[in-house]
């Protein structure tokens, strides 16, 4: 018989379009985790930049990583996220699996309090990064760096140097337990749930506070 929690995260999941729903005609829409997880780092990149709106230069004292670009890229993070699902046709669980690791990413122990935000220069590099990395780790086949890195605008010179990176700075910690995973689906379920207590705070509030340590 299956568990009053074990339905609710099978339904969670199938919500999220992690899971077909054989009982629905299949459709091309996207799963809604596409769209909530660039919404989730949307936000991140608003509440992280929005200190140095007022300065000339809102860069300036940004610390450069590997993940940094010279520019912010003129197709923004949603469209960015669709573009890696249409291609990579990599499994929905994926999407989850490198909102895991890019908040693994930024708390990383011996990570400054500039290298620990998430800005509109490194997004795209660590969300290419973080997907590839978990296509590997999670699907039966993936793609190669090279079509990875004409997905994501990088030479294959740059996604191999990038995945090299993100693992070392992820000590190799790609396990997920089933609890880190659900904790995750949750954070962007909710960010589609209005909040009206003054004395909640959001997942998302939760989690960038984290990020945020300083």
């Amino acid at each position: 018989m299956e568990t009053s929690s074990n339905s609710t995260n099978s339904s969670l999941f199938q919500w999220l379009g992690l899971i077909e729903d054989y009982d629905q005609p299949s459709t091309s829409t996207l799963p809604p985790v596409i769209t909530l997880l660039s919404s989730v780092l949307t936000k991140m990149i608003q509440k992280n930049e929005k200190p140095f709106h007022t300065r000339r230069n809102k860069f300036r004292d940004e610390e450069i990583t590997m993940f940094h670009g010279s520019r912010a890229p003129s197709m923004n993070i949603q469209r960015y996220t669709e573009r890696v699902h249409r291609y990579a046709r990599c499994s929905p669980a994926c999407f989850v699996a490198a909102f895991v690791y890019i908040v693994r990413y930024l708390e990383r122990p011996g990570a400054t309090s500039m290298t620990r935000r998430l800005t509109s220069l490194n997004v795209h590099r660590l969300l290419i990064t973080s997907i590839l990395v978990a296509a590997k780790f999670l699907d039966r086949k993936c793609y190669n760096n090279a079509y990875y890195a004409k997905i994501g605008g990088v030479s294959t010179e740059e996604m191999n140097r990038l995945e090299r990176t993100f693992l070392f700075d992820l000590d190799f910690r790609l396990n997920i337990t089933a609890e880190m995973f659900e904790k995750h689906c949750l954070m962007l379920q909710r960010q589609t749930v209005p909040c009206g207590s003054g004395r909640l705070r959001t997942a998302l509030e939760e989690m960038t506070c984290g990020c945020q340590a300083i």
